[in-house]
């Protein structure tokens, strides 16, 4: 466990010197957490800017990306950072997510765009 935090500190410490540009191209990423990203965003963002479409598990793993900057710039539009890629398909790896170059877990970012937008979801209003 120790060495995890150590590793999330020398990460931190590297994206704070980094330019939005830079994080853009920082790895992360996972299809179906890209998914519930895209479901929860679209209810949530609905009839805002930035809402983004729903997508599901393999048209997010077979879309070799097409689809990351809609998702990355809905979570922009409520004060997040999503870094994401679509190694192997976008199967294995985790979303990161940043508040004030802070990171936050996939349940933390969701409660931050929920308090943003003044709108508090349950995973039934969602995930369907």
């Amino acid at each position: 466990m120790a060495n995890r935090e150590e590793n999330l500190k020398k990460i931190n410490a590297e994206l704070e010197q980094l330019t939005d540009e830079e994080l853009d191209q920082v790895a992360g990423g996972n299809a179906q957490e890209m998914a519930a990203d895209s479901r929860f965003l679209n209810v949530l963002l609905a009839g805002r800017e930035g809402q983004c479409n729903r997508y599901g598990d393999w048209t997010i793993g077979l879309s070799l990306g097409c689809y990351d900057e809609e998702i990355k710039a809905a979570w922009g539009s409520v004060g997040v950072h999503a870094v994401v890629d679509q190694l192997m398909g976008g199967f294995g790896r985790h979303n990161m997510y940043f508040h004030n170059g802070q990171e936050l877990t996939q349940e933390e970012a969701r409660q931050h765009a929920m308090n943003f937008v003044g709108k508090q979801l349950k995973k039934s209003d969602w995930n369907w």
